[in-house]
């Protein structure tokens, strides 16, 4: 690594020759220092080796230098610094992001079929969030962000529809009681089932959505007797008589119409096993 001042005086054969093959070093070199080399001109690009490992290449515009790149020696790769620079990632093998990737109005995919396009809403604050998974476990779709309740939403085109190609289902979730009763979040325990401990009312559920469906599996263990709240509405606005004897099963569904869970299905006196 040299630098020379690429001033080459009248001299002796001898003293030309050290001198000319100094500027030729410094060529070959790429003007390789710590610091400008001193005969530089607007338009002269010398390698900044302040850093061994990864020297940093500049462009001297007359008055100032311009840094264009670090070279990392241990990867062997080259880090451009101006972020309008253009490049192909093909060759990286595992490229990765400094900061947010901005699509830019644009759309990933093979460069001529859209594979997936982003909308970006201005004064957002909620995103999707994907996790992958270790084996034996699912990979996951989260809605996250900086409201406290955030949900996911689908829409189709036109009167496209949503279409699952295996099972859809929503996991059973247990409801205990507690002084004769049972709360019944409704958003995180659609699908329930509470296996009595003693005579107990199901208390009017908490986070109810106008349209949504709800379930719950009734398991007696014991002869214990069950009530609802007057929020919940039966067929015939009579309640049941529940079957309320050891070892058998009580399901009933229920559909809320923004004021009350109407009942909408109930099958009764189930054998558990």
């Amino acid at each position: 690594m040299a630098q020379h001042d690429y001033d080459i005086a009248n001299q002796s054969f001898p003293a030309f020759r050290t001198d000319l093959n100094g500027v030729l070093e410094a060529i070959n070199t790429s003007n390789s220092g710590t610091s400008r080399p001193s005969g530089a001109v607007a338009g002269t690009i010398w390698l900044d080796t302040t850093s061994a490992t990864t020297p940093t290449l500049k462009y001297y515009d007359g008055a100032d230098d311009i840094s264009l790149a670090t070279l990392d020696h241990s990867a062997n790769t080259v880090n451009w610094l101006d972020s309008s620079v253009s490049f192909d990632i093909v060759s990286d093998t595992s490229p990765q992001l400094g900061g947010q990737l901005d699509v830019n109005g644009n759309a990933i995919g093979d460069g001529t079929l859209e594979l997936l396009k982003f909308s970006e809403t201005g004064s957002a604050v909620n995103e999707f969030t994907i996790a992958n998974a270790s084996t034996g476990n699912n990979p996951v779709l989260s809605a996250t962000g900086g409201d406290t309740n955030v949900g996911i939403e689908f829409t189709t085109k036109g009167t496209g529809t949503i279409k699952f190609n295996d099972l859809a289902y929503i996991p059973q979730q247990a409801l205990t009681s507690s002084s004769n009763a049972v709360a019944w979040d409704t958003q995180a325990k659609p699908n329930a089932y509470h296996l009595t401990t003693e005579n107990t009312t199901f208390s009017a559920p908490t986070n109810a959505v106008e349209g949504a469906f709800i379930c719950v599996e009734i398991n007696y263990n014991g002869s214990h007797t069950i009530a609802f709240n007057t929020i919940f509405e039966f067929a015939g606005s009579t309640a049941p008589t529940f079957t309320s004897a050891d070892g058998k099963t009580d399901i009933l569904v229920f559909k809320y119409n923004g004021a009350i869970w109407q009942e909408v299905g109930r099958t009764l006196n189930l054998s558990e096993s």
